[in-house]
């Protein structure tokens, strides 16, 4: 896998990742632990992400 590649698959999961945690703050009741792991994950692909082509974040 190139790097382009990396960064569209991790983009693509970035974006996926955005409508859970948007699913999931749209319930009656949040699960806040479902919550700040979808946003550690989000955090974690947006690093790598940046190194892996920091013009494009």
């Amino acid at each position: 896998m190139s790097a382009m590649e990396r960064f569209e698959a991790l983009r693509s999961r970035h974006a996926q990742l955005e409508q859970e945690l948007n699913d999931e703050t749209h319930r009656p009741l949040p699960n806040t632990e479902i919550m700040s792991r979808i946003k550690r994950e989000k955090l974690r692909i947006k690093d790598e992400m940046a190194r892996l082509d920091p013009v494009h974040c």
